[in-house]
């Protein structure tokens, strides 16, 4: 199970990477975007779940790669 960001529908609000500040981070632009490496080992993160839940606008989601 992995973590993706939908950039199309993210607006920066910073909620994972507050909640997962070793999964996610923000851009140049304030765009939150999952680190490098941890797409595909997220699932297992004990905070990748309430990251997902803490997004505003639903821009962060479990996938099933």
């Amino acid at each position: 199970m992995g973590v993706q960001v939908d950039k199309e529908r993210c607006v920066g609000a910073g909620m994972c990477a507050l909640t997962a500040p070793d999964v996610f981070t923000q851009d140049d632009d304030g765009l939150s975007e999952v680190l490098p490496g941890r797409e595909s080992t997220t699932g297992r993160h004990p905070l990748v779940g309430e990251a997902v839940r803490a997004c505003p606008v639903g821009a962060v989601a479990l996938s099933s790669d």
